[in-house]
């Protein structure tokens, strides 16, 4: 589907981008960090911030720099439950050479961002990797069943949508077959990988093969090699 080959490789670049932006971004710390001046501020008051229906409190801090200039800055932290209350004793750290740049001397203030967007890059570059591994891998293990898994002659049933599975507002189709083992008498329903046309007109033949695992039965293979391929 080309809807799942832009979802990957748009999940994959976003991840890559956003892991490089993470590195940048720790890097600007650290070199602000080596530089960077220690001074004791105050609270003065928290500014109310409203974003997507969430309100977070910001605090603004006011401190001297070292040649007693008084300098004022707004935290890009936010939080609410405010994490600062007016007339609150904080530490700052500040560039002498841009102080209205200063950043509060804590944790979440230096490195938040990082963990944030580093956060987020490694979800999204997961996803977009697992939508490249996931064919592969089943691939591998379709040909392993279909060389070393027991072969089946099971009945179809019928071709049903898989509600679980929507790309662009559509379904794909699953083949449903079912074989009663007749050592134990049990009845076993198979369901085919995804297929994104509907295969019912060209199923002729109420006998579909399927490749079983030995030892565990829940791991098969629907054999659909008989219908036609969707071009691409």
């Amino acid at each position: 589907m080309n809807v799942l080959s832009v979802i990957k490789y748009l999940f994959t670049g976003l991840g890559v981008a956003m892991l490089v932006g993470t590195f940048y971004i720790n890097e600007d710390t650290r070199s602000f960090l080596a530089e960077a001046t220690k001074a004791e501020g105050t609270v003065v008051h928290l500014i109310l911030s409203y974003s997507n229906k969430s309100r977070t409190y910001h605090p603004v801090v006011r401190f001297t720099e070292r040649n007693g200039k008084a300098i004022e800055f707004v935290s890009s932290i936010g939080s609410n439950p405010p994490g600062y209350s007016e007339g609150e004793k904080v530490e700052v750290l500040y560039l002498p050479a841009e102080p209205y740049k200063a950043r509060l001397n804590s944790f979440f203030s230096l490195w938040g961002a990082s963990i944030i967007v580093g956060g987020l890059g490694g979800i999204f570059l997961l996803i977009g990797v697992g939508f490249f591994l996931a064919p592969k891998l089943k691939s591998r293990k379709n040909e392993y069943l279909k060389e070393q898994g027991s072969p089946i002659e099971s009945e179809f049933q019928s071709v049903a949508c898989n509600t679980a599975v929507s790309v662009n507002g559509r379904n794909p189709f699953q083949v449903i077959t079912q074989w009663k083992n007749p050592s134990t008498s049990q009845i076993h329903i198979f369901k085919s990988d995804n297929l994104w046309y509907d295969p019912t007109d060209y199923i002729k033949n109420n006998r579909i093969r399927v490749f079983m695992d030995r030892n565990n039965p829940k791991k098969y293979y629907v054999d659909l090699s008989f219908l036609p391929k969707l071009a691409e």
